[in-house]
Formats: C-alpha cells, sequence, structure tokens
C-alpha cells in the first residue's frame, strides 16, 4: 500500500494540492522575517546576544534564501523535483526545531540558515508546477494566492510577532512553523506529481554556483555587520562591494553563456525590467517602511508590543486589495500599470510616515500598513509576474531564480543600512522621519525611471497570451528590446516580436 502511495500520490494533478503545496512551503519563513522585527528585544534577551548580535542570523538567513533560489535552479534540472520538495520541506521543519530550542545565538542562526535555504529552494521546486499546470483560466487567480504565500505572511507577521513577546513565546511561534513545514512534507507525499528531471545528465555548474554564494553571503554579511555596529566600516564595506561584484559578475556570465542556468538574455526586455525592477524597489521599501513604523510606534510613542500589532495589521487589509486587484488586472493589459501604481503606493506610506508626530502617530502609522500592504501586494508578486510572463514557460523556474535573487539581494540589503541610519541619529522621531522621507524619494523617482523604461521600449499596451504560454509555445508577453525606440532598424523601432 505504501509503495502504492509513493508512485501513484492520491493527490497528484489536483490544483487545489499544488496551492496548499507552495503556501505551505512558503508562507512560514517569510511570516518570521517580519515578525522577528518586534521580537528582536525578547530574542536578544533570552538568546544573551550583544546589542545589534542577531544581525548576523538575520544576514546568513536571507544570504541562504538568495543562494537556495539558484541552486534549486540547477538541481532542479538533475533531480526529481518531489524528492526536492520533500527534502525541503523536512529541511525546514528540522531548522524550525533547532530554532525553537536553541539555547544561545549559534544553534538560532543554523536553525534560521536551514529555513532559508529551504525556502529559497522552494520556491524553484513549488511554483513552476502549480502555475503552469493547471489551464490558463486560473492563471490570475493562482498569482493571487501566490501572492499571499510570498508576501501575505510577511504582511501578517509584524501582528503575529508584536503579540507573542511574552517569554519563551517565540520558541512557540518557529514550533508551530516546523508542524507547518511537515504538514507541507505530508502534503506533498499525497499529491506532489513523480515526474523525470528534465535534465538528469546535466552537469553540476561549478562556476555558476560558487559565484552565487559569494554574490549572496558576502553583501548580506558585510551589510548586517555594518547595521549590527560590529568592527570597522571600512572591512564591512569591501566586504559588501565584493559581494555586489561578484553578483554583478554572475548577471553578465548567465547573460553570455549558451546554456546558461538562469535566463537572463530572454529577461533583458522591457516588460521584465520593468517588473523585476519594481518588485525590488517596492521590496526593498516595504521591508524597510515595516521595520521603521515598529520603530516609531515602540521606541518614540511608546506603545506595548500587542498595540503595534494591532495598528500595523491594516497591512493584511491592504495585501487583501492587492489580491483582489490581481484577479481583475492580470489578464487586462493594465499589470504593468497595476506595479508600477504599487510602487507609487509604497512612497506615499513613506510620505505618510514622515508625517508621523505632526499628525497623530497611531492613526497614521494604521495608513502605512494599510498602504505598505496594498504597493508590496500590487508591486513586489505582480512585477515578478511581469518578468516571469515574459520568459518562455517551461524557463519559469530559472527565471524565478534570477528575479527572486535580484528582489532579495535589493530588499534585504537596503532594510539594514536604512536602520542603521534611523537609530544614528539621537533622536529617534527624527532618524525615523528622515529615513522615510529617503525611502519614499527612492521609491518614487524609481517608479519614474521605470516608467521611462517602459516608454522607451515602445511596448504597447497588451494582454498577456496565457494560453499560448501555458500550453509552451511561447511568453505570454511579446516584449520588446530595452530603449527599442532609440534603437530603430530601417527608421523603424524594433518589433515587439524581435527577441534577439
Amino acid at each position: 500500500m505504501l509503495t502504492r502511495l509513493w508512485r501513484d500520490p492520491p493527490l497528484a494533478g489536483r490544483w487545489s494540492a499544488a496551492v496548499a503545496m507552495a503556501l505551505l512551503g512558503l508562507g512560514p519563513f517569510v511570516l518570521f522575517s517580519t515578525a522577528s522585527f518586534p521580537l528582536t528585544p525578547v530574542l536578544s534577551s533570552e538568546l544573551g546576544a550583544a546589542p545589534g548580535g542577531l544581525q548576523p542570523a538575520t544576514a546568513l538567513a536571507n544570504a541562504a534564501y538568495a543562494l537556495g533560489v539558484v541552486v534549486a535552479a540547477d538541481l532542479v534540472q538533475r533531480l526529481p523535483a518531489h524528492r526536492l520538495y520533500l527534502a525541503c520541506t523536512s529541511g525546514f521543519a528540522l531548522g524550525s526545531g533547532v530554532a525553537a530550542l536553541a539555547p544561545g545565538v549559534a544553534w538560532f542562526t543554523a536553525g534560521r540558515v536551514v529555513q532559508g535555504a529551504a525556502t529559497g529552494m522552494l520556491l524553484v521546486v513549488a511554483l513552476p508546477p502549480l502555475v503552469t499546470r493547471h489551464g490558463a483560466a486560473r492563471v490570475p487567480l493562482t498569482v493571487a494566492l501566490v501572492n499571499l504565500g510570498l508576501f501575505g505572511g510577511a504582511a501578517a507577521g509584524t501582528t503575529v510577532g508584536s503579540v507573542l513577546t511574552g517569554p519563551g513565546q517565540w520558541r512557540l511561534l518557529l514550533g508551530a512553523l516546523a508542524v507547518v513545514g511537515l504538514a507541507g512534507c505530508a502534503v506533498g507525499v499525497l499529491g506532489f506529481d513523480r515526474a523525470a528531471p528534465p535534465a538528469p545528465r546535466m552537469g553540476f555548474d561549478f562556476s555558476g554556483i560558487p559565484l552565487a554564494a559569494a554574490a549572496t553571503v558576502l553583501p548580506f554579511v558585510g551589510v548586517g555587520l555594518l547595521a549590527g555596529g560590529t568592527g570597522p566600516v571600512a572591512v564591512h564595506v569591501v566586504v559588501v562591494a565584493a559581494g555586489l561584484a561578484a553578483l554583478v559578475a554572475l548577471v553578465v556570465r548567465e547573460y553570455r553563456k549558451e546554456q546558461a542556468l538562469m535566463p537572463v538574455r530572454l529577461i533583458a526586455h522591457t516588460l521584465p525590467v520593468t517588473g523585476i525592477g519594481s518588485a525590488m524597489l517596492a521590496g526593498a521599501g516595504f521591508t524597510a517602511l515595516v521595520e521603521l513604523s515598529v520603530i516609531r510606534l515602540r521606541d518614540v510613542d511608546g506603545l506595548s508590543a500587542p498595540v503595534v500589532g494591532g495598528v500595523l495589521g491594516t497591512q493584511v487589509a491592504g495585501m487583501a486589495v492587492a489580491l483582489w486587484l490581481i484577479t481583475r488586472v492580470l489578464p487586462t493589459r493594465w499589470l504593468p500599470v497595476l506595479v508600477l501604481g504599487g510602487l507609487l503606493t509604497i512612497s506615499a506610506a513613506g510620505v505618510l510616515l514622515a508625517g508621523a508626530g505632526v499628525l497623530p502617530a497611531v492613526p497614521v502609522a494604521a495608513g502605512v500598513g494599510l498602504l505598505l500592504g496594498l504597493g508590496a501586494g500590487a508591486g513586489v508578486g505582480p512585477g515578478l509576474f511581469l518578468g516571469a510572463l515574459s520568459v518562455p514557460a517551461p524557463r519559469l523556474g530559472p527565471a524565478f531564480a534570477l528575479v527572486q535573487l535580484l528582489r532579495v539581494e535589493a530588499a534585504f540589503l537596503f532594510a539594514p543600512l536604512v536602520m542603521r541610519l534611523a537609530t544614528a541619529v539621537p533622536d529617534t522621531a527624527t532618524g525615523v522621519r528622515q529615513v522615510a522621507v529617503v525611502v519614499a524619494a527612492t521609491t518614487a523617482v524609481g517608479a519614474v525611471l521605470l516608467t521611462g523604461v517602459l516608454l522607451l521600449g515602445g511596448s504597447r499596451p497588451q494582454a498577456p497570451d496565457l494560453r499560448r504560454w501555458v500550453d509552451g509555445d511561447g511568453p505570454a508577453y511579446l516584449s520588446p528590446p530595452v530603449a527599442a525606440l532609440l534603437r530603430r532598424r530601417d527608421g523603424r523601432p524594433v518589433a515587439d516580436h524581435d527577441r534577439s
């Protein structure tokens, strides 16, 4: 009976099972990532960490997440996807258990790193089958639910963490996440299709993966140490610069390589650049402004953690509106407008947060939470899919690896630096206000520049051909090269279908 269950899982091919596997695999890590903002004081106290001592743990966990997506893009070509899924969900449960039982910072860091690596790999293993194997009609709702898995947890995490600031309660949260990981593993046993890998004889990428490791570990560790105020600043800057140089080298290498691990050449077009750029800026702005809001309410206004969580719980409402908008807008020609509108909404949240103190702080923070949930939901996930739908469906996994690598690098490198700037000012309220203005200006300028990229590309508003994409006959969007209007041939702009 067990052999039959393994070979012929009863829930294989069901959309509901695929949704459950994706949400159970992706949601817990991002939930704890934002839950850790209000939990930092109690975590530091109970783990015996010095001030800033948890920054390396967060940095390494995020680095493992970013590296995991690249490693999975390689492994999923050579190993059965169902085995990778079961290994990753089991690994996430193990990492959560280790972190929950950690007696000190070292064990907590080890658990968080395993969590991050497992979740990053699950992104590439679990999402492509969900999005591509259940028909074109279900793609808009599926994308909305994927967005829920990626950022719904992030929107709810601050509230969850704020109500669990009692002694030892963070251990219960991590224990619950371990159970979620085991639940995902169980659903995977029952529902993940048993299929052979596409290229089982493909060799390991001995140059790309080490370069990806340098491009993730070095910048995250450097920024984590810099934000934690540990050691000489010059050394941290050099480490970050070396990591970013490795990232540039990785992208250039993948662009030039014929059999690339990640399809940089396919993504280097107008619509993917617009979507990925928006996702990077919106994700970075969201993470930074959530942390700034927590600092403002807790350290300036003196609110208790549960009250802070309740005030910022409006993020969930904003995310719900964004999910509804995705289902309505994605099949139409206006997805780029939704993406850029999400980025401008993040900018508006920064402007509103800067007004805290002049205006009553609690209503302002509630409004900020609503705008952040709406902006992240409209700008990040849809931005990633604006890029993903511009490549053929068989390349979706590697495309996710690339876009998530870039998004995570932006989001989790920007936020610690912002926090360092905010807390370096003697007056915390002034620091929060100044940095909120910086975040608002950065996202607004980014929205203007990306609108310019969209216009210079000459891409006419177009509805995605989801049926063609799901059937594997080509990309859903026919995106022109970047700055196609400036690169004319025979006096005419480069055509949308020209992917050279």
